[in-house]
């Protein structure tokens, strides 16, 4: 039995703690707390993913998730369908931030969407390869950006950063940058071409 409490934890935390432990320990049965009904209905669409049966029982703001492994063998995680000839292994991903913020409408949970999906890119394993900043998404990589800690760590893990410096220039924020390379279009332009893949945000 595994329980997990990710009350107080933003989306796709909940949801990164239930696949860590379903995969590290296979559990017959497992206890998930949230306290939202996305972060409810994210877990429990992994869990039944993964072969399990899920029961959520809601009290008050909280929510009570129990999941219960069915017979059989223990289904391997999804695999995206490979047709290029460049195995998983070596393929190289580079994503391309053009803003500090994900979507349009309201600029605070923008933000809060940006933080998170730059938080959960790890789950792409080693096909990330490059992250490349440019416009108004240089601005996360400078002092006072809500995700230092964050682009620190995907540095330290190997993935190349590059920060546009005539992005830099423009907004003066040249001398606050915090991580990565400062870099310029032809450095951006050969890393597109170098990559098997190139996300645009």
């Amino acid at each position: 039995m595994t329980e997990i409490d990710a009350r107080q934890l933003a989306c796709p935390a909940p949801v990164l703690m239930t696949k860590d432990a379903v995969e590290k320990s296979q559990p017959e049965v497992i206890y998930i707390r949230v306290d939202n009904e996305a972060s409810s209905q994210n877990v429990s669409r992994f869990l039944e993913s993964r072969a399990y049966t899920v029961t959520v029982e809601p009290q008050g703001k909280e929510f009570y998730l129990t999941g219960t492994r069915g017979e059989g063998p223990f289904p391997e995680p999804a695999q995206e369908d490979r047709k290029d000839a460049v195995p998983a292994a070596e393929r190289k991903i580079m994503v391309m931030i053009c803003t500090d913020r994900m979507g349009y409408g309201d600029d605070e949970l923008g933000l809060k969407l940006m933080v998170n999906f730059l938080k959960t890119l790890t789950e792409m394993g080693a096909e990330l390869w490059r992250l490349v900043f440019v416009n108004n998404g240089v601005k996360l990589a400078v002092s006072g950006s809500a995700v230092l800690d964050v682009l620190r760590q995907l540095e330290s893990e190997g993935i190349h950063i590059l920060v546009c410096g005539t992005c830099l220039t423009h907004f003066d924020l040249l001398d606050q940058k915090q991580v990565g390379e400062t870099t310029n279009m032809l450095d951006i332009v050969t890393a597109m071409q170098l990559a098997d893949k190139v996300i645009n945000i």
